[in-house]
């Protein structure tokens, strides 16, 4: 008579053993209806415990689905609080053209109240307002460097 071999542990480090032992019990369960209700019945036996090993794998593939959903919702909310990037074409367009617009007024008003200086400082107000939205959109800009732009190095190695 050959021993039954004992299912191996799923880790070892675990100490999770792959036995199931209520699926275990299912199991004897049916074997003995089996060997009580005879061959006849057998079919049906084998059926139901298989109906019920796959309500247990169904169980467990669900609890996995849901906590990868879940975990994809997180990432999605975290990653949706994130900053956008604000050098959009539209955004420096739009910027550009409210910006002409008012310089408009803004001259007028500067000139007709103190001339040629009240016609400077207007100026100097749209063209530093402006300025300040260019570093702010590209901090590199006045350096000489471009967002972008490769480096002059040609490897992270060199200093």
């Amino acid at each position: 008579m050959q021993r039954a071999v004992p299912l191996p542990t799923v880790d070892p480090m675990t100490g999770m053993d792959a036995r199931d032992p209520e699926l275990k019990k299912e199991l004897n369960a049916t074997l003995q209806a089996r060997r009580e209700l005879g061959e006849e019945y057998e079919s049906a036996l084998v059926d139901s415990f298989l109906e019920k090993v796959d309500q247990r794998i169904d169980g467990a593939v669900d609890r996995r689905l849901r906590r990868q959903l879940a975990e994809q919702q997180m990432v999605t909310a975290r990653g949706a609080r994130s900053p956008k990037p604000t050098d959009s074409f539209g955004e420096r367009f739009g910027f550009g053209i409210v910006s002409l617009v008012l310089a408009i007024p803004l001259s007028a008003i500067g000139g007709g109240v103190a001339h040629l200086p009240g016609l400077l400082v207007s100026w100097v107000g749209i063209v530093g307002v402006n300025a300040f939205q260019a570093l702010r959109v590209n901090p590199d800009l006045f350096r000489g460097g471009r967002r972008g732009k490769p480096s002059s190095r040609t490897s992270d190695w060199e200093g």
